[in-house]
């Protein structure tokens, strides 16, 4: 008889693998049936009552038939040494709990900081130019007094450029693959992919097995604006999956910048687009990006609570605005996301809730999607 969590785990497992069934339904059937393991065990009439969930997930799910292809998964990552990382456990990644798309479960192997302080998201072409290539490793350079976790997607071009550039400057990096994390593609990278392991990883959604299918680089895209506080683009042509990468960016709140190239160069097309729209700052040094983000202020948060001498009293404003500006006066400053998983609010409603505090005169935003009361 397995444990209770071992079984739990398993059940979610076997979720993932059902048809029709996705993270977000995941989680509504989780929350309604007070866990992975109820699920399976309650009836037709319990099911079908929730919201979203229709008959034929409903049936998919009553037939149980993934419990035993998530038991033989489940002991394959414990035999091959792939870690399984839950969302609800310690181990999974902060910045990704808030995230109303996140995944239920992530593959990993490897030595990965998912927390680290500092997080940057290096994505671009695949036909990459040796001006791309220079401003990649220089990027990677620049980086590596900051500390940060580098985060790409393993492919052709800048990916794997900013890759083995921080195994050069022994920069921890993690590669976010659209398939299982026994199916290293391209198969070319296999031994970059090892090397990385050292220091940080590979991490992905998709159970072992999982082939590279074209629908999954999207999917795989969210993941890594997910884990970066802020994403460089190098290079990008019009259209492309690091756009993709950037609208997830934008749709989590997350800085984005972008390399301004030669006006007509195709490698740059995407870049000046995006700069051109403001939809990316320009991106012009790493020190001018460090300071934007206030890398480079030593920020104390007990300096900043010395401020309010005495309690303060928010009576007057919603529950949620007390719930936020209560959470902010604890910490000192709180980045947002922190501020989402602490308070359990969607990204776009606190997001909200913010800018209607700073109208009010109650909040005030600082570089790095932080914010501090006034």
């Amino acid at each position: 008889m397995l444990p209770s969590d071992e079984t739990e785990k398993i059940c979610i497992l076997a979720l993932i693998q059902t048809p029709g069934v996705g993270s977000v339904t995941i989680r509504q059937l989780i929350s309604y049936c007070g866990g992975a393991s109820n699920v399976f065990l309650s009836d037709y009439k319990k099911l079908i009552k929730i919201p979203g969930i229709g008959d034929k997930v409903v049936k998919a799910v009553l037939s149980k038939s993934f419990l035993q292809l998530a038991e033989i998964e489940y002991q394959k990552c414990t035999d091959t040494s792939v870690q399984l990382h839950f969302y609800n456990d310690a181990t999974f990644p902060s910045r990704l709990k808030a995230l109303y798309d996140a995944p239920v479960v992530l593959y990993s192997k490897g030595n990965i900081d998912f927390n680290a302080a500092r997080t940057v998201g290096i994505v671009g072409t695949r036909q990459i130019s040796d001006y791309g290539k220079a401003v990649t490793e220089n990027t990677i350079k620049d980086l590596e007094p900051y500390k940060t976790l580098v985060v790409s997607g393993l492919a052709y071009g800048v990916d794997i450029t900013a890759h083995r550039a921080c195994l050069k400057t022994n920069l921890p990096t993690v590669g976010v693959m659209a398939s299982g994390l026994d199916i290293i593609y391209p198969s070319s990278h296999k031994r970059t992919a090892q090397e990385m392991q050292e220091m940080g990883g590979i991490v992905t959604e998709n159970t072992l097995g999982t082939k590279p299918d074209f629908m999954r680089f999207p999917a795989r895209n969210r993941i890594i604006a997910g884990l970066s506080d802020v994403t460089i683009v190098i290079e990008s042509g019009k259209k492309g999956g690091s756009l993709i990468t950037v609208e997830f960016a934008q749709n989590y709140h997350r800085d984005v910048y972008a390399v301004p190239g030669m006006i007509g160069s195709g490698q740059s097309e995407g870049c000046n687009y995006l700069i051109r729209d403001h939809k990316a700052s320009i991106f012009t040094s790493v020190e001018d990006m460090a300071n934007a983000l206030g890398w480079n202020q030593e920020k104390k948060p007990e300096n900043i609570t010395k401020v309010f001498p005495e309690p303060i009293s928010f009576d007057g404003f919603t529950q949620d605005e007390g719930q936020v500006l209560s959470l902010i006066k604890q910490k000192g400053c709180m980045q947002i996301d922190e501020l989402a998983w602490q308070s359990g609010m969607h990204l776009n409603k606190l997001a909200t809730l913010l800018l209607n505090l700073e109208f009010q005169g109650m909040v005030r935003s600082l570089p790095g999607k932080k914010y501090a009361l006034i």
